[in-house]
C-alpha cells in the first residue's frame, strides 16, 4: 500500500473515532443535563441553583461547540475523497494540515468537556440528597 492511501487510511480512521467519541459525548450530555433538570439535590445547599445553572450555561456552550465539530467533521470527511484527484503533493500537505488543525480542536472540546464533566459530578456528588436504606 502507498504511503499516501495509508495516511488516508489513518485520517479515515480518525474521523470515525472522532464521530463516535462526539456521539457518546451527546448522549452523555443529554444524561447529565436530565440530572441537572431533577429534583435529587438538597434544597437547603447554598447557591446551589445559581451553581446549576452556570453548569447548565457551560453544557449548553459545550453542546454547541461539539455540534459545531460534528460538522466540521462531517465536511472535512466528505473532502476526504478529493484527496485522491489532487496530482501535486501541496493540495496533499493542505489536506493533512487541515486534519491536523481539527485535531487539535477535537482533542482540546474533549479535554474541556471531560473538565466541564468532571466539575459537574464533584459538585453533584457532594449535594445529592442521601436516602435512607430501606432495611
Amino acid at each position: 500500500m502507498m504511503v499516501r492511501e495509508r495516511k488516508i487510511e489513518v485520517m479515515h480512521d480518525e474521523l470515525q473515532n472522532w464521530k463516535s467519541y462526539l456521539l457518546f459525548i451527546e448522549d452523555e450530555m443529554a444524561f447529565i443535563q436530565g440530572l441537572l433538570d431533577s429534583y435529587v439535590f438538597e434544597p437547603s445547599t447554598p447557591n446551589l441553583f445559581e451553581r446549576l445553572d452556570t453548569f447548565k450555561q457551560h453544557f449548553d456552550t459545550s453542546k454547541k461547540n461539539r455540534k459545531s465539530l460534528a460538522e466540521s467533521i462531517r465536511k472535512h470527511e466528505n473532502g476526504l475523497g478529493g484527496i485522491f484527484e489532487c496530482v501535486e503533493h501541496e493540495c496533499d500537505n493542505h489536506y493533512y494540515e487541515k486534519h491536523q488543525n481539527l485535531k487539535d480542536e477535537i482533542t482540546d472540546y474533549i479535554k474541556n468537556y471531560i473538565n466541564l464533566k468532571k466539575e459537574v459530578y464533584d459538585y453533584a456528588g457532594s449535594v445529592l440528597k442521601k436516602k435512607k436504606p430501606l432495611y
